[in-house]
């Protein structure tokens, strides 16, 4: 039987539920493991199953869905050899876009940025795992977006969205505090127009990060909060 075409409500129904399920794993409401059922989700979004399959298919693609022949979807669970390699990329992506920002970055889009990181610096104080883990990985995504290229913020998104999975599994809480500042000095350089500091503060900013979730990972929790979740 040939696939049911797919219509432009169908399209937006699927980017939808996509999205969704995106910001629940970026948030840490969905755990890696955990396992996506379909009808529920159906029912939640006032869906057919066959929408929610062709969501589950690109959030596969996106890498933060792992698809099992026979048992369903899970939230995907990153190996360190993928954190590895989900960093090295995007040491790569980034080192560029901080060029990118020093050369046409205004006074407007400083001041967005850096309400964002008050917004930071007040979850950070607050012990707020959830809100902090939000906006560590956002300022990543906006820096992008003050660059406007939408490519590149699809990119970010992926790869940023990939990172929260890695960290929930194996991220200390005692890092919060390092990553902001650091993302204060990554500021303070594209403010001064300093695009070799920026790019190689952002360097050692990810490779920082990736060294605390590879050479000291912390995941035997995970386990046990999916059981909790799921019974």
């Amino acid at each position: 039987m040939p696939p049911e075409p797919v219509t432009g409500e169908d399209t937006s129904s699927t980017e939808h539920i996509v999205l969704a399920v995106t910001r629940a794993i970026v948030e840490h409401r969905l755990l890696p493991g955990e396992k996506l059922v379909e009808q529920k989700i159906a029912d939640r979004f006032g869906v057919s199953r066959t929408i929610v399959r062709q969501a589950f298919n690109r959030l596969s693609e996106l890498k933060l869905v792992r698809l099992e022949p026979a048992r369903g979807a899970f939230v995907a669970a990153p190996s360190i050899t993928e954190a590895r390699e989900v960093f090295a990329v995007r040491r790569m992506v980034e080192g560029q876009m901080m060029r990118e920002l020093v050369a046409s970055i205004r006074p407007a889009q400083l001041r967005v940025l850096k309400t964002h990181l008050k917004a930071e610096r007040e979850a950070v104080k607050r012990i707020d795992v959830q809100a902090r883990t939000q906006l560590l990985f956002d300022f990543h995504v906006e820096l992008a977006r003050v660059l406007g290229n939408q490519v590149l913020i699809s990119l970010m998104q992926e790869l940023v969205s990939r990172c929260s999975l890695i960290t929930l599994m194996y991220q200390s809480s005692d890092d919060a505090e390092t990553s902001h500042a650091e993302h204060i000095a990554i500021l303070k350089a594209i403010e001064a127009r300093d695009a070799d500091t920026a790019a190689g503060l952002v360097n050692d900013h990810l490779l920082t990060v990736e060294h605390q979730l590879t050479e000291r990972p912390r995941a035997p929790h995970i386990p046990a909060l999916i059981a909790r979740r799921q019974a």
